[in-house]
């Protein structure tokens, strides 16, 4: 099953909680420390929650959720093949589960991402502060190589900010 995600930046995660899972009937699929989740089966959306006070009512990223690191590499082979530049993150620790995923940036800076769930974890990431905004427009995540600076292009990185 696939399902879009939408991250949003919350400035309070325990009032938005309460919002969403009113709006959805629904309670969250997992509540840590300055985030959750959802996962809704109608209409089939994952909504994830990350508490980043200043920047509440925006768009984090979005992604789709996918059922197999098989998915995610056809995906990666696929926008490879359309041209697009790519982030891959495969066996990474993000947003409480570990996850193969990549990155792909819209016409308009919007962040897309491909991913799967493998296991869950107990930390958010894998670098101490993942919900700093970095002023140079990077990232905090680490990463891996992307197809963009394979083929020796410039890329803005992304991540699960």
């Amino acid at each position: 099953m696939s399902r879009v995600q939408l991250a949003l930046n919350v400035d309070d995660l325990g009032t938005a909680v309460e919002f969403y899972s009113k709006l959805f009937d629904s309670q969250p699929a997992k509540l840590k420390e300055g985030y959750a989740n959802f996962a809704i089966a109608e209409p089939p959306l994952k909504l994830v929650l990350i508490e980043n006070p200043g920047k509440g009512g925006s768009i984090n990223h979005l992604g789709v959720e996918v059922d197999s690191s098989a998915k995610v590499h056809s995906e990666i082979s696929r926008f490879t093949d359309a041209g697009l530049f790519t982030q891959e993150e495969i066996g990474t620790t993000c947003c409480f589960a570990t996850q193969d995923k990549v990155w792909i940036t819209g016409p308009a800076g919007e962040k897309w991402e491909v991913y799967t769930v493998l296991a869950d974890a107990e930390t958010f990431g894998t670098t101490p502060d993942l919900l700093s905004a970095d002023p140079t427009g990077g990232c905090a995540c680490d990463s891996t190589t992307t197809t963009a600076e394979a083929q020796g292009a410039e890329v803005a990185t992304s991540c699960c900010r």
